[in-house]
Formats: structure tokens, sequence, C-alpha cells
């Protein structure tokens, strides 16, 4: 006889739960280390490789192949459209992680949700990146986000799908400064 292991937004609670008391047991497993390498090809565009990282207290090695991310600029910023810019992957990073945050905790509380859908838009100066005017911004002036939610939920419970979402750690990088040291790697020795 065949047993189907219910999911709910595509998680099997049992497996949320072994998860969170596995991190609970040993929080060190809870310490993750991501990593990407990048290569300039010309111009604007340039080529990411991301593949290894450390998690669950030790290497991963479930990737057999990296993912290749190229990113460039458009025309108008000098660019030929290789890619998208690093400021979209930035918009698409935290469409992603907002979206998966909400439906994984919304998962482990039991709310079934139908479908997401989220528009985002960031508003850039391309004065302060260019140094035209130091009183503008190299960054995002301001980030909208926009969840389309649908399922038999409650207004109350849209909000609280709203809040599962801010739990989610490109939020927290976005909305948070967060620490990031810059270096020269020393250059490899030519045999």
């Amino acid at each position: 006889m065949e047993t189907t292991q219910r999911t709910v937004n595509g998680f099997k609670p049992e497996d949320i739960t072994a998860t969170i008391n596995a991190l609970k047991e040993d929080p060190a497993l809870a310490k993750f280390q991501w990593r990407a390498r990048n290569k300039w090809i010309s111009g604007g565009h340039n080529r990411s490789r991301i593949q290894d990282f450390y998690g669950g207290g030790k290497e991963d090695a479930s990737r057999t192949e990296p993912f290749v991310v190229d990113n460039a600029e458009p025309p108008i910023l000098l660019g030929n459209n290789e890619g998208p810019n690093p400021v979209e992957f930035i918009l698409h990073g935290l469409a992603g992680c907002m979206t998966t945050t909400m439906v994984l905790h919304a998962a482990a509380h039991g709310i079934s949700i139908d479908s997401v859908e989220t528009s985002l838009t960031g508003d850039w100066d391309a004065q302060g990146f260019l140094g035209l005017d130091e009183n503008v911004r190299n960054g995002y002036q301001q980030v909208n986000v926009n969840f389309k939610i649908e399922g038999d939920l409650t207004e109350e419970q849209k909000e609280q799908l709203i809040s599962f979402a801010k739990k989610s750690p490109v939020y927290d990088i976005v909305t948070h400064g967060v620490p990031v040291k810059v270096g020269l790697q020393e250059a490899e020795a030519v045999i």
C-alpha cells in the first residue's frame, strides 16, 4: 500500500519539524557560508560561478555543476545586455528570498497558499554611482515590494504572510547594513 506524504506549499511539514529540531539540538548546524566567484569578461560584462558552500556542519557536495550567471549593463549604461545588471539581481534575490521565506513559514504554520506573485521596483539615480552628485546615494533610493497572494485566506492571514516574508535573509541584508570587507587576493603563481 502506497502512502502519500502531505505537503503544504511544496514542503513536507515533518521535514520542517525535523530541520528545526536538529538546529535546536545543535545550533552549529545553522552556520552557513555561501560563496560566489566572479570574473570580468569585457566592459560591464562579468560572470559568476556559484557551486560550493558550507552548511549543516560540513562542506556541501550536492551541486555537481556550478550555476553560471552573467551580469552586464543595458546600452544606456554602456553595456550590451549580456545579462541583467547587478542591481536587478538584487531585486531578483529579494523577491526569491521573501517569497520562499513566506511560503516556508506559512507551511510551518499550516497555512496553505495557492499562488504568490511579486512585483518589485527599485528607484536608482546614476549620479551617485558616477560621482556626479555626492548627495545622491550610490545604490537604490527606495525599493517597493508588492505581493499578490491567492488562496482561501483572510486579510489577517495575508498580513501574517507579509510578516513572514520580512523574516527573509535577503530582506534583512537589504534593510540593515551588513559589514563588507574588501581586500586583495594574492595572484596565483604561473608555472
